[in-house]
């Protein structure tokens, strides 16, 4: 049984403005940075066997610090791990969206990766990781979009569409029959700030 630990990437200016980043390469600020040394230090106490993350600067940012207090974990940058494209709405708050397409912007085409497309990549990495990892943990840095639809994917029986935090952690367990989520969105590593 693979086990697979989601970490979502610390915070950036952006996501404290409301701005859609998608595919936009943002770095974490001051608090984002921080926030990655706070669950790297909770993480550093448990046993995990590898690290995947985002080349997006956030994630990878988030995953180095990480990586730094685990010695000898190999860090490894997988392109499928990126956030959802968000299109023409990246760089706007959802006030400048609604000014400049309307209330139902949501229901136009503005340039977003098919669902489909992101489901997809994120399944294939998971298939790749179980043939190369069995019994293994494996730590996943990336985003929240991308971490949320892939965890739908993964446990399509539980809701857990409650948007997740920025470092929050969550686990799954990979298994024949039916996966299972045995940590979901947790921060209280952040408690203190």
């Amino acid at each position: 049984m693979t086990t697979i630990g989601f970490v979502r990437h610390g915070v950036t200016a952006w996501n404290k403005e409301g701005r859609a980043q998608g595919s936009t390469d943002i770095p974490l600020d001051e608090e984002g940075i921080e926030m990655a040394h706070r669950v790297a230090q909770r993480l550093s106490g448990e046993h995990w066997d590898v690290i995947y993350t985002s080349p997006l600067i956030r994630a990878a940012k988030t995953a180095e610090i990480i990586a730094d207090s685990m010695p000898d974990i190999r860090l490894v940058s997988d392109n499928r791990l990126r956030e959802s494209g968000g299109g023409l709405v990246e760089g706007l708050t959802e006030t400048e969206r609604v000014k400049k397409w309307g209330h139902s912007w949501r229901k136009l085409e503005l340039g977003f990766e098919p669902p489909a497309e992101i489901s997809l990549r994120g399944i294939d990495f998971i298939e790749e990781i179980k043939e190369l990892y069995p019994d293994k943990r494996i730590l996943v840095v990336s985003h929240g979009g991308f971490i949320g639809r892939l965890i739908k994917e993964l446990v399509p029986y539980k809701d857990l569409t409650v948007d997740l935090a920025n470092t929050s952690i969550t686990i799954i367990s990979l298994q024949e029959d039916r996966n299972q989520c045995e940590l979901f969105n947790c921060t209280k590593h952040l408690q203190s700030i």
